[in-house]
């Protein structure tokens, strides 16, 4: 990132060794613009060139125009992808990439695989003027948050949350309706938001992923996820709904 008194922006130039940095590995992203870009692997110890720094991805939400942002994060996910694939699954051979398109060609066996992406639901259930908010063991302190879970084999999305939902807190949802999707490239999930009413059941944690539940009004809310989320975006559509 360069850094200025006008704010941070990624560094445009069309050769990337005149930053003089270690790169492992370099994967087409698409265009911005008209131009092409791409993103680079660095080795763990590269410095940051003079004048830049380096920032994590979630800590650049907001200070980046938010097409940048989006192709920083699909930056983040085909890095991901490409360093976890340079052998071929099916035979074990090194793979390379396919030249007219994002994916990796096995030389020996031909086989084709393209980045993975996992979908999940997430969902805010609300009950009359509450949304039920619940808090994972790995959240940061005091966060709560809308439930979520990775849609599994043969699974609806719909099947997916009603399953979810009963594992997690214990409670049958009704009137599920689409909200919206948000790629999420921590490394590589698609979350896929609904909203729900709750139909029955009182919370009944599993006290596995979740360790503390509640029905919350839009006047006392918990410590929730910050805008760069689509739970925060199902938690703010529940607060101006009821507001």
């Amino acid at each position: 990132m360069q850094s200025n008194d006008e704010g941070s922006s990624v560094p445009l130039l069309e050769d990337p060794s005149l930053l003089n940095l270690d790169i492992m590995r370099k994967q087409g992203i698409g265009k911005l613009g008209g131009s092409p870009c791409y993103s680079a692997e660095c080795g763990p110890d590269t410095k940051a060139p003079e004048g830049m720094s380096f920032h994590g991805l979630r800590p650049l939400f907001g200070q980046l125009d938010e097409q940048v942002f989006r192709l920083a994060g699909r930056a983040f996910l085909i890095m991901n992808w490409d360093r976890t694939h340079q052998f071929c699954s099916q035979c074990g051979q090194a793979t390379r990439d396919k030249e007219d398109e994002t994916a990796k060609l096995c030389p020996a066996c031909g086989f084709l695989s393209f980045p993975v992406m996992s979908p999940a639901i997430i969902v805010a259930v609300t009950r009359d003027d509450r949304i039920l908010l619940a808090r994972a063991g790995r959240f940061p302190k005091e966060m709560y948050s809308v439930l979520a879970g990775f849609v599994e084999p043969g699974e609806s999305l719909e099947e997916c949350i009603m399953r979810e939902v009963g594992e997690e807190v214990g409670v049958e949802v009704r009137n599920i309706r689409y909200f919206g999707s948000q790629p999420w490239p921590f490394p590589n999930s698609l979350m896929i938001g609904f909203t729900a009413e709750h139909r029955s059941g009182e919370i009944r944690i599993d006290e596995k992923e979740i360790v503390d539940a509640g029905w919350f009004r839009a006047d006392n809310l918990p410590k929730i996820p910050d805008k760069i989320s689509i739970a925060r975006k199902l938690i703010d559509w529940f607060v101006d709904r009821t507001g």
